[in-house]
């Protein structure tokens, strides 16, 4: 047989380690997830469709809207009940991540992400409270042609997604908008959920050199239901069922949250690039929890903030020197109430009204140093100051007002060697630290206040990489690492609401990363993780020792796989298979939850006519049927980890492009 001549894979350049520079001089597992696979024929339900593909990065929760995506890399957010832990999250140099350290992913516009840059490990020596990695995320801007595109998207569970966008340029401005509507009967029973976002971008050129680009995001999710965790009898019973209490009390959340950012940029300040941001961000939640007690929360959120850095370049003698400073100032501000509900969902009094305020200053360097034309060191360090505040407004109950504040120190070091012009290896190491949220904070029995023995996380991560290319059709990237962290904040097995310090715990893993092209139409890409992460020293209040146990919710092996048929046209044909081994669902380790594999596949065709297009798409999910679980709830209360997925389902759109 006789293969057509292979497409040449171009380089990557990648900004998310601050510095922009070639993917394979970065001393740093880094991935990048290009547009056609964030949006060729994708449902468009949740992030992980597009990060499935990035090794080290775990996802669960897909299905529940009201507890949204969690996202974990290289173990770090996997205990969230909810929202991403551990990992910083940005989209167009604006943070998603409070200071407190929590996430959420619930505003961010897959019809206008246009790449995605992820940092795999401990990355605190550059953005702070971080000690998983980071998601670094790109809009689209306009193109040259203005445009203006409508989609539609209907399947399984009355799944309906509408929505429009457009762009272009115009003189000195460039715009892009995106507006849509999704709505979702569920899988189960008590999972509706109802969506609508808006994303717009604007950036005005002053000159070749300064922009100014605003960006600004509005949601509205006025439902979100929580069907809730099950046990395994109930899942045997009626995979499509809720937890009792769930229906009983409504479970689920509601959310309205409006964000304004400013990003100015100055490429000719003394022959560097000055960067400058600020934004702020409105949040109105409330949430039922699938359980009486403590259980009904509202807060009002305020979240703004600054940053400013500048990078360069110089010579010391005959030695480049490529380098970055700056500061940054993250403040929110949360009026929150809790109140208690019985079984009958009726409100029986207020438990918390407070004022709480997190405010976290950091200051950062970098500089990457060419020892030889091969040979690269990178050096790192920030300082960040991060101080929490709670002022009890509750009349009853005693003043729980108290403050907490943690000064930390982070540094990172790595070396990069080009072996070949194709090829280069890397060793680095880093420190990193994580503080518990305000959610974490809480004390025993609910309420307001501190809990006052609860500490940051702190990690030592190592690790050493080889990434390249294996003619001009193959691109590789392997890494092999070890994380060493001291009180790491876990559920309490008999209180998945309490949190404490575990004494020590270790990670030691692998990850590979493969794209390789054949001809010039047929591409497969692979993604394999193997991840042995273990306490080493962990005895919770109540005397159990758990160490050697495996951290729960986390499996030893996830394997991504796809195949994907592109024409010039426009028309594909992809089939992506999951594979994920089993987990353990609490600290004990004593409830398996087994592996599952996965098959999906999308097709579309695209017929043009003069400047317009019409595309129309059709995916299958879950191909052969299989029963697995897309959530599990660790260290859940009565056993109820499980939160079954969907078996075989489907969708299809139609897009129309002018």
């Amino acid at each position: 047989m006789v293969m057509a001549e292979s497409l040449t894979l171009e380089p990557i350049t990648v900004t998310a380690p601050r510095v922009e520079r070639d993917i394979t001089r970065t001393p740093q597992a880094v991935s990048v997830v290009q547009p056609e696979d964030i949006q060729d024929g994708r449902q468009g339900l949740q992030l992980d469709e597009s990060l499935n593909r990035v090794p080290g990065v775990f996802m669960q929760n897909r299905y529940n809207f009201a507890q949204n995506l969690r996202v974990s890399i290289r173990g770090f957010g996997a205990r969230a009940p909810f929202g991403v832990r551990g990992i910083r999250v940005f989209v167009d140099g604006i943070p998603e991540t409070l200071p407190d350290g929590q996430s959420q992913l619930d505003a961010i516009d897959l019809e206008s992400v246009d790449r995605i840059e992820v940092i795999r490990g401990p990355s605190s020596a550059l953005y702070g409270n971080a000690t998983g990695g980071v998601l670094d995320i790109t809009t689209r801007d306009g193109p040259p042609t203005p445009y203006l595109e409508l989609r539609g998207t209907a399947g399984s569970d009355n799944f309906r997604r509408y929505g429009v966008r457009g762009g272009g340029e115009q003189g000195p401005w460039n715009y892009h908008f995106s507006a849509w509507e999704l709505a979702y009967d569920g899988f189960r029973e008590q999972s509706e959920t109802e969506k609508r976002l808006f994303n717009g971008k604007v950036r005005y050129d002053f000159d070749e050199h300064r922009s100014l680009t605003t960006v600004f995001t509005a949601l509205d999710q006025p439902v979100g239901q929580d069907p809730g965790g099950l046990t395994r009898q109930q899942v045997r019973d009626n995979r499509r069922g809720a937890n009792a209490n769930a229906i009983n009390l409504d479970a689920g959340q509601e959310v309205e949250q409006q964000r304004l950012g400013l990003i100015y940029e100055d490429r000719a300040v003394a022959g560097g690039t000055l960067r400058a941001r600020t934004f702020y961000t409105q949040r109105d939640f409330r949430q039922q929890l699938p359980f009486p007690g403590q259980s009904l929360i509202k807060f009002e959120r305020d979240f703004y903030g600054l940053g400013l850095d500048y990078s360069n370049a110089f010579s010391a003698g005959n030695t480049p020197v490529r380098y970055i400073v700056g500061v940054e100032v993250d403040e929110q501000r949360d009026d929150r109430e809790r109140f208690g509900v019985n079984p009958q969902g009726e409100v029986t009094g207020q438990s918390q009204d407070e004022r709480q305020k997190a405010t976290a200053a950091g200051t950062f360097a970098q500089a990457d140093i060419g020892l030889t034309d091969r040979l690269d060191w990178t050096v790192a360090g920030r300082v960040d100051r991060v101080r929490f505040r709670i002022d009890d407004r509750l009349q009853d109950g005693g003043d729980q007002s108290g403050s907490q504040s943690f000064t930390e120190v982070s540094a990172a070091t790595g070396f990069s060697y080009q072996l070949l012009p194709a090829h280069a290896v890397y060793a680095s190491v880093g420190t990193a630290y994580e503080t518990p949220t305000f959610t974490e904070f809480a004390p025993p029995g609910g309420g307001g206040g501190f809990n006052p023995d609860l500490e940051p996380q702190r990690a030592v991560n190592a690790e050493v990489g080889i990434k390249g290319f294996l003619g001009d059709n193959t691109r590789y990237d392997l890494a092999v690492f070890s994380v060493r962290t001291r009180d790491e904040i876990v559920n309490v097995q008999t209180d998945p609401n309490v949190f404490g310090n575990a004494g020590r715990s270790r990670r030691y893993g692998l990850e590979l990363g493969l794209e390789h092209f054949i001809g010039d139409n047929l591409s497969v890409s692979g993604a394999w993780t193997v991840s042995d992460f273990r306490f080493t020293d962990f005895e919770d209040a109540d005397g159990t020792d758990f160490s050697g146990n495996r951290l729960p919710g986390l499996p030893k092996h996830a394997l991504f796989g796809e195949i994907a048929w592109r024409e010039p046209n426009g028309a594909y044909a992809i089939v992506d298979a999951l594979v994920v081994s089993r987990v353990y669902a609490n600290n004990a380790n004593d409830e398996n939850v087994g592996g599952y594999g996965l098959v999906n596949t999308r097709v579309g065709t695209v017929q043009r006519m003069g400047t317009s297009e019409v595309e129309t798409f059709v995916g299958l999910n879950n191909v052969f049927d299989r029963d697995y679980f897309s959530n599990v709830r660790v260290n859940a209360n009565n056993a109820q980890y499980y939160e079954p997925a969907p078996g075989r389902n489907v969708y299809a759109g139609v897009r129309a492009r002018f």
